[in-house]
């Protein structure tokens, strides 16, 4: 066989090769040598006793030890835990409320001015994380810029006291992570036909009924594909809880960090990696089965 015929015929292989080896040595081998350090044994010291095989880590997720060395339940990492997801969840509801209607409004423009306002929903892209969370400080704090604006309309709050809570954690997760709701809704309601909502309208529906039986399900894929990009990342935030939260609100990426840091404690803080990764799995897991028996249950 000559070697043209050969590429020919594996074209698809060759052209996939470069990315499943670029995935593969830069993902799966951490991600290997992550599943490893956590079943190894804390070193005195820090860092792994190389060698010395432990589930300790995972024990330690859920149980303590007591002075007797008796396991028992200890609920303070399922908290965070706990705690994370809500804040993702509240993150995503907030992004989607504020998300659609951009979304909306972008597709219902002309195509001269779409690609204008798309360019404005990335610009906040082209600054550091890090810079917008600061911004977001002094917005937020007592004395801030919108403190100061309800004094100066008269609205005296006293301190809006915002800062350093649950709700400024949301704020900033929210801030950052709207790209990511508008732009996959944006990519499905580009793509509607506006002769459905004509037609809708000629059979007598009105705004809420055209809204909800025309636009929604056919928006429906942008909506959970931007649910995603915003949940998922939301679990593994790491600089807007440190900051917006001011180390008070413990998020999962933090609890790892600390781990890794200040606790030295490599395997807990792998076996808490691995924990998230499997749940996140797990639900994905889930999601996709039950959408992939919709159209099954709907003929």
């Amino acid at each position: 066989m000559k070697p043209m015929e050969f590429f020919t015929r594996h074209k698809r292989f060759w052209l996939i090769a470069p990315a499943v080896v670029y995935i593969g040595f830069f993902m799966g081998l951490p991600l290997l040598q992550m599943a490893y350090v956590s079943i190894l044994e804390r070193g005195t010291n820090g860092g792994v006793n190389w060698g010395s095989l432990s589930f300790d880590a995972y024990i330690s997720f859920i149980f303590d030890r007591d002075l007797m060395d008796n396991l028992i339940i200890n609920t303070d990492y399922l908290q965070i835990f706990l705690r994370s997801f809500e804040l993702s969840a509240l993150t995503t509801v907030l992004a989607l409320i504020l998300g659609f209607p951009t979304a909306f409004y972008i597709a219902m423009q002309p195509q001269s001015r779409r690609n204008m306002f798309i360019f404005l929903v990335t610009i906040p892209f082209w600054t550091n994380i890090l810079v917008r969370n600061y911004a977001w400080m002094l917005l937020l704090r007592n004395g801030g810029l919108i403190d100061n604006l309800l004094n100066t309309i008269g609205l005296d709050t006293g301190g809006l006291d915002l800062l350093y809570t649950p709700y400024a954690v949301s704020i900033g997760l929210t801030y950052t992570y709207l790209p990511f709701m508008v732009l996959p809704i944006y990519a499905s309601l580009e793509k509607l036909d506006h002769r459905l909502i004509e037609a809708a309208f000629d059979l007598g529906a009105n705004k809420r009924k055209a809204m909800t039986r025309i636009i929604l399900p056919l928006a429906t894929p942008g909506i959970i594909a931007g649910s995603i990009l915003v949940f998922i990342p939301c679990l593994g935030a790491y600089v807007t809880p440190e900051l917006l939260g001011g180390g008070k609100f413990m998020m999962i990426a933090n609890l790892i960090g600390s781990q890794f840091g200040a606790a030295r404690n490599w395997p807990f803080g792998a076996a808490l990696g691995f924990v998230l990764l499997a749940l996140v799995l797990i639900a994905m897991m889930v999601y996709s089965l039950k959408f992939k028996k919709l159209p099954e249950n709907a003929s």
